[in-house]
């Protein structure tokens, strides 16, 4: 299996690099944590003016016809860069399920806006205290022509600004639907969370929110698929994420073991440092392999349950291992806001939770192996 990137896909990498590399400095980083907003909306706009907004959107909306595999190329780069934009939110969870599913009507309506780099989406995907996501306990009933939304949503990526929400709910004995859902629409109220990476999150709370057959993602009779698809592909674009986040952050760990001295001698000579980098190096090359496997996969058509399964495991597991090793081989600088190494933990941690830690993840391939095959 050849994971390396074809033409495109390169020329799509290093364009995002440049832009994001220029622009989303360590001292822009700084601006923002202390800003109202912690969204980088010129580079937002870089991005979208690039069209990398619309790489895996259609061409008859406006993007560029690409798919999943072209999309966490760029996630990448996203996480490599700890960028505070909503590339994953807005199309990994929001315009991607669209483009796919959606109807006409849906895309006309919904992507040319986040391709020009003007509107944002995103999915709600997480409930309290409940980690499955093919059995959400926010509920849709019938309201004459339409549907009433009753339920709370928890850690919804960029929801205090986003245009529209995709939010499962079930239907009824046996089955679910996807709503598009507006935050102004009545019975919707967004509280505002910040997550452990700085990123804007919201609370959802519906409370008889009500919303059109015309706002039903895939139909009304095919819910559970519309969810499964969402949920892998939101997997796939985390596991994308994570693969920059923590390859940056062994890297500027392995430059700092060269460069910084102690006794005269650099970090890099002492055996105890070095053995704990090269453990740090195998977890990131273990997440790098299994997620871009999963990833594979999933973009080729074909079944990457348990693969993204393996993938989410080790972001999970090897990730914190990662983070972990990095922040204290830097010592005393890891824990200052002015070195960047800081902000690869806490995205760590974000990724490491999010969609589920490693303990869900093993339970699903356990549940694989006790069944056996077929």
């Amino acid at each position: 299996m050849d994971f390396t990137f074809d033409d495109v896909q390169r020329d799509l990498r290093d364009l995002a690099r440049k832009i994001l590399g220029e622009q989303v400095t360590t001292e822009r980083l700084l601006e923002l944590e202390d800003a109202s907003e912690p969204f980088d909306r010129g580079v937002w706009k870089q991005l979208a003016d690039a069209n990398l907004l619309g790489v895996p959107l259609p061409e008859a909306c406006g993007g560029s016809g690409y798919g999943l595999m072209e999309l966490c190329v760029l996630l990448e780069e996203v996480g490599r860069h700890v960028a505070p934009v909503p590339l994953l939110a807005t199309v990994g969870l929001g315009a991607l399920p669209i483009a796919e599913l959606g109807t006409d009507e849906q895309r006309d309506r919904y992507l040319p806006p986040v391709i020009a780099g003007t509107s944002l989406l995103t999915a709600a995907l997480c409930e309290p205290g409940h980690a499955d996501p093919l059995a959400p306990t926010t509920v849709a009933h019938r309201d004459g022509s339409a549907w009433r939304l009753d339920g709370e949503k928890l850690a919804v990526p960029y929801a205090p600004l986003a245009d529209a929400v995709l939010v499962p709910a079930t239907t009824g004995e046996g089955t679910l639907g996807v709503f598009i859902l507006t935050p102004d629409t009545d019975g919707v109220l967004v509280e505002t969370a910040t997550a452990t990476n700085g990123e804007p999150q919201g609370r959802l709370l519906l409370s008889g929110a009500r919303v059109d057959d015309h706002a039903v993602l895939g139909g009304t009779t095919a819910g559970r698929n519309v969810i499964d698809w969402m949920y892998q592909h939101a997997l796939a674009c985390y596991c994308a994420t994570a693969v920059g986040v923590f390859d940056r952050a062994l890297r500027i760990t392995a430059g700092h073991l060269s460069e910084r001295k102690q006794f005269d001698r650099p970090l890099a000579t002492f055996q105890g440092a070095t053995l704990r980098a090269a453990d740090a190096y195998i977890d990131t090359e273990a997440i790098r392999v299994t997620s871009w496997s999963a990833i594979w996969r999933l973009a080729s058509g074909r079944d990457a349950h348990d693969e993204l399964a393996i993938a989410k495991f080790w972001v999970a597991d090897g990730g914190q291992r990662i983070a972990n090793a990095c922040q204290h081989l830097h010592g005393g600088m890891g824990a200052t806001t002015d070195y960047p190494i800081h902000r690869y933990f806490r995205w760590a941690k974000l990724l490491e939770h999010a969609l589920g830690g490693a303990t869900p993840h093993l339970l699903q391939l356990g549940d694989t192996i006790a069944t056996g095959p077929g």
